[in-house]
């Protein structure tokens, strides 16, 4: 048995150009703590083997402290650190790999072919592959490989894009890894934590990125970490960032839109970033500028989207010798003699009917 955590995504020096100056420096320096964390994290929970499945590096174009600080960071981790280059960090020996100088427990991939790596001393193998170009990784990488039934956990470490047919960014598929027999295979390149999922004998899964970049990116971020052995693996998900971000829709329709938006607002949204979109119908534009300043305190960033509606009067034309007004004249009648439910679904159809009828959406 060995115990594992499986990292990858960190896209180190990302520019965070969403953001203000200040903010996107801060959380460039944060992501750079990232591997601090993730070092004293696996010491603290007696990790021997931190995998990571490539793109640890946003581009070749790095901060050289980004590669110093990783270095160190790594170096101080008391067990062994395997790296599978991806796309945006593929191995170049006059690149970003090349170019820092490694502590002896870091371990790097650097042919775009299987190659293995023994631990006799966790009795273990980890198989893995670089990306050595930043497209053209070819998924044929597994083709035709099975790790040997001797008795050993085997490992692999690769970052390519699974169920993506197409992609030029080395596609896999769940039999390639169902074939391929290892007891865990350690992904990266999706953002999203994907489940720790089987193909026959192989557990695989993404971790996803460890701190989300953007609004693609939603909500809680992290890793994997627990154990694995033949034919078994029992890992769990690890929240890891520092900050969310998270999309949040508010209907202010017949509201006051600061009070509508404080109320579906969850506790502790201090240190993350949130978009706030809000919808429904007004009276009045909203001053979405103005919003924004009076909730700024309860995010360390926010932004506020207008997808509000004027307010109209929807029996206006009713009565009018047209489709629309006699429409309205029947439901209006209707309106008329219903109970407050019975109002609000009329209420509903109506606006529903003339949406159809302007060929728009609701």
């Amino acid at each position: 048995m060995v115990r594992i955590l499986h990292a990858a995504d960190f896209h180190l020096d990302s520019a965070f150009g969403a953001l203000g100056e200040e903010q996107a420096r801060q959380r460039r320096q944060e992501s750079r703590q990232l591997v601090s964390r993730l070092a004293d994290y696996g010491n603290e929970q007696g990790v021997q083997l931190m995998l990571l499945a490539g793109d640890l590096f946003d581009s070749d174009d790095i901060f050289s402290q980004t590669g110093e600080d990783l270095a160190l960071a790594l170096g101080r981790f008391d067990g062994h650190v395997v790296i599978a280059p991806g796309n945006h960090d593929w191995y170049d020996p006059a690149g970003a790999y090349g170019r820092i100088l490694w502590p002896e427990n870091v371990h790097v991939f650097t042919e775009d072919k299987l190659t293995a790596l023994d631990f006799p001393q966790y009795d273990c193998c980890v198989w893995g592959a670089a990306f050595t170009a930043p497209t053209g990784a070819d998924g044929a990488v597994l083709d035709g490989f099975t790790a040997p039934d001797d008795g050993r956990t085997h490992l692999l470490v690769l970052h390519g894009d699974l169920g993506g047919r197409e992609s030029v960014y080395r596609p896999l598929n769940a039999e390639q890894l169902q074939r391929a027999g290892v007891d865990y295979a350690a992904l990266g390149h999706q953002h999203a934590f994907s489940g720790v999922l089987r193909a026959g004998r192989t557990y695989y899964a993404y971790p996803g990125c460890p701190e989300g970049r953007g609004f693609d990116e939603l909500g809680e971020k992290g890793v994997l970490c627990g154990t694995v052995e033949p034919g078994r693996a029992a890992l769990q998900f690890v929240p890891f960032g520092r900050r969310r971000y998270e999309i949040l829709t508010v209907d202010v329709t017949d509201s006051d839109p600061l009070a509508a938006v404080a109320n579906r607002l969850p506790r502790d949204t201090e240190r993350d970033i949130y978009r706030i979109m809000l919808t429904g119908e007004t009276a009045e534009p909203i001053r979405t500028e103005r919003l924004r300043q009076e909730l700024a305190d309860r995010f360390y960033a926010l932004e506020v989207r207008d997808q509000t509606r004027m307010k109209q009067d929807i029996w206006a034309h009713c009565g009018d010798d047209s489709l629309r007004g006699l429409f309205l004249q029947k439901l209006r009648a209707d309106y008329e003699t219903a109970d407050e439910d019975g109002r609000r679904q009329i209420e509903q159809a109506v606006r529903f009917g003339l949406a159809a009828m302007d060929n728009r959406d609701m």
